[in-house]
């Protein structure tokens, strides 16, 4: 009676433990089946949005897929506003973050990130027909049309500038390109974008800054291992110039050195 107590009790724990190295194999999405789940927003044009055909498409997710297929994952896309993205992404419901997401010391210190595959600088923008700002320096004393709560107003304000209160980046420029301010800060990236969407605009940028925000594809920090895949996958796209071309189809410009 007592072997075959200990008998059974054994076949229960070797039935648990295998079921538990089951479980753990299945759990990892990404190792079990080869399927990449990517986390992106796809309302954030023209780097991930749908299409009129409603069809995901944009800058990042191009290069989402472009990584899939050069680690040879399937890839599956997470859609959700920033902050769930972002709280999706914690709760493991993705394994990689494609959206325009910068690196600062703060998100290195709880994740891991690729090599950078855009790249934008501070811009300063003005009418066509200006002749007065040609530097950053020049903005003191002058109206800068800004969004209150971006780092681009306090920029202007640290220049010097006087601030009109805008509603996005659109609207900048058309009061900027009206006369109505003398200039606007903002990356160079999205400049080029609203230019590729309105290439009639009255506005030019005079100087860039040498201050890069460099975006990249942010990880888990246990996905050491993905996360050198990508890596390596990204820097295979920069230098057979996929990469280029994905940037010149989307802003007529290399974004991603």
């Amino acid at each position: 009676m007592k072997k075959s107590m200990i008998a059974i009790a054994s076949l229960l724990v070797v039935g648990a433990l295998f079921l538990a190295g089951c479980q753990s194999k299945t759990t990892d999405k990404t190792s079990s089946n080869n399927t990449l789940r990517v986390g992106t927003e796809g309302t954030y044009s023209p780097f991930s949005f749908r299409d009129d055909n409603d069809k995901l498409t944009g800058y990042d997710v191009e290069v989402a897929k472009a990584v899939a297929k050069k680690i040879d994952y399937k890839v599956k896309f997470v859609e959700a506003p920033w902050d769930s993205m972002l709280a999706a992404f914690d709760a493991n419901k993705s394994d990689v973050v494609f959206n325009q997401v910068a690196i600062t010391p703060e998100r290195q210190e709880k994740y891991l990130f690729s090599t950078p595959y855009s790249i934008s600088h501070p811009a300063l923008i003005v009418n066509k027909n200006n002749t007065e700002i040609k530097d950053f320096a020049d903005l003191k004393g002058k109206t800068a049309a800004q969004s209150l709560t971006s780092n681009y107003a306090q920029m202007a304000e640290d220049l010097g500038a006087k601030i009109s209160s805008v509603d996005g980046f659109s609207k900048a420029v058309e009061l900027v390109g009206d006369d109505r301010a003398d200039a606007t800060l903002n990356d160079d990236v999205t400049y080029y974008d609203y230019l590729n969407q309105k290439p009639e605009a009255p506005i030019k940028i005079v100087k860039t800054s040498d201050e890069a925000t460099e975006v990249a594809a942010m990880f888990h920090k246990k996905d050491k291992e993905l996360a050198k895949k990508v890596d390596k996958a990204i820097k295979e796209l920069k230098a057979d110039g996929t990469l280029t071309k994905l940037s010149e189809k989307y802003f007529k410009k290399d974004i991603s050195k």
